[in-house]
């Protein structure tokens, strides 16, 4: 999903516009009014970086989220940024934003049966959805992308999670259908991402479009690989120029057929849900 094309989005949740344009849109969920101006949101405010060291490991930070094959080549494997999932360089309500980010690590994760910091959650994304490698935690990388968390965080009082983070919750009245989906992703998906889910480059060969699967796409370890979180997903960003557009039942059926398609393993699978909580909806 596009990360740089989603920037228009940025409208359709703040101040009094929130609750009118959820409605209009569809969305089946609410937001409240009273948390939707950019002071409860401080992601939306644009400042310019700071001077000196702490301005250049920011600016570095977000090179690697936004342009992720080219800043982190080590350590990226796909043909993906961080910012193809996380919107509008982390920003985008409701497509896991990293605003207030800094000051809910650590935090227990299910998956992996154990607390686990910020610098495990980054590298969870550079294994799975990267289908890269771990960034050591001293690397010039990963402080960058510290440093750009804590910024995007500035604003945000410590333990408190801001409106929107995370993905909607949603469930499906009826079983998803994967022939439906493949319908909807022919109609509203393909334009963009591909035909055949390989996404779109521009002149130079730089992703304007990721790759939905293949080999250049994230791995079955990734989040987005299970099907609640892509429906979740797109049923609040996608199509980026009409978001809200599909029904819950479009989303889950587009989101069962591309989560499903052809695309690299994870060599970690067996250590996941060691102690149990599998989720239904993992692709393993």
């Amino acid at each position: 999903m596009p990360e740089a094309k989603a920037l228009p989005r940025k409208s359709a949740f703040r101040g009094g516009l929130v609750a009118t344009t959820a409605a209009a849109l569809g969305l089946g969920f609410w937001i409240s009014v009273t948390l939707a101006g950019d002071a409860q949101y401080p992601g939306w405010n644009d400042a310019p970086d700071p001077q000196g060291p702490q301005g250049e490991a920011i600016a570095l930070g977000r090179r690697v989220l936004t342009k992720t094959p080219q800043n982190a080549p080590a350590y990226s494997a796909n043909a993906l940024n961080c910012t193809s999932c996380h919107l509008n360089a982390g920003r985008t309500q409701w497509s896991s934003p990293w605003v207030g980010i800094w000051g809910v690590f650590p935090e227990y994760r299910s998956r992996s049966a154990r607390v686990i910091s910020l610098q495990d959650r980054i590298n969870d994304c550079f294994e799975r959805s990267m289908n890269g490698k771990a960034l050591p935690p001293a690397s010039p990388e990963m402080i960058g992308i510290l440093a750009y968390m804590q910024w995007l965080s500035r604003d945000v009082p410590t333990g408190q999670s801001v409106t929107g983070r995370g993905f909607v919750r949603m469930k499906s009245k009826q079983p998803p259908d994967r022939e439906r989906g493949a319908h909807i992703y022919a109609q509203q998906c393909a334009a963009c991402h591909g035909e055949q889910g390989q996404g779109m480059p521009d002149a130079s060969g730089e992703m304007l479009y990721p790759p939905l699967w293949g080999p250049k796409s994230f791995n079955i370890g990734a989040g987005m690989a299970r099907l609640n979180t892509a429906a979740a997903f797109v049923k609040a960003n996608m199509p980026f120029d009409r978001p809200g557009s599909l029904s819950d039942e479009e989303a889950f059926d587009v989101a069962a057929f591309f989560t499903r398609q052809p695309r690299p393993d994870f060599a970690g699978k067996s250590a996941d849900w060691a102690q149990g909580g599998k989720p239904e909806d993992a692709r393993y």
